[in-house]
């Protein structure tokens, strides 16, 4: 009997260890590692318009305390780290997480490979972000910690938060 509950107690551990990495693995909606050093990630990314006429829809999560701490911006990168696009958010998101804005009129091609990155204002870029093109679509990847990083100190740049 005790061999039968220590190998019941066995299988159990291993099969919710299994649904806790699976789970890890498919959400990209609640990042605990993103929440835990206080960065913000991309969860989403849509397209709409044309050539050279872009709109960008972008879903960020991010650990919003208030103006002290929010996602200040999400920005659009050429691979070899050219801002293309930045999109500044004029207030923190503290009851909307995950939130979505959008950017219009990025002068971009469908086939350019694009990465899609947020910023905090207290902790600066985290390593999550999308890449891919408009053709091809954008999936999630991580950035090394020294990519483009003197992008933070580019205009334009949040000059407030309202709330």
């Amino acid at each position: 009997m005790k061999v039968c509950t220590y190998i019941l107690m066995a299988l159990l551990f291993f099969s919710f260890s299994c649904a806790s990495d699976k789970e890890a693995e498919v959400s990209n909606t609640n990042n605990p590692i993103a929440t835990l050093n206080n960065e913000a990630e991309i969860n989403a990314v849509s397209v709409t318009g044309d050539d050279g006429n872009y709109n960008f829809s972008v879903s960020v999560n991010s650990p919003d305390t208030g103006c002290n701490q929010y996602a200040d911006w999400w920005e659009i990168i050429s691979e070899e780290g050219q801002l293309i696009s930045r999109r500044i958010l004029l207030h923190s998101h503290v009851n909307e997480q995950p939130f979505t804005r959008s950017q219009n009129g990025v002068l971009v091609s469908q086939n350019q490979v694009l990465i899609i990155r947020a910023h905090m204002n207290t902790t600066g870029y985290g390593n999550q972000a999308f890449t891919g093109s408009i053709a091809t679509g954008f999936e999630s990847v991580l950035l090394t910690d020294d990519f483009a990083s003197d992008l933070a100190i580019k205009k334009p740049l949040p000059t407030n938060c309202a709330f």
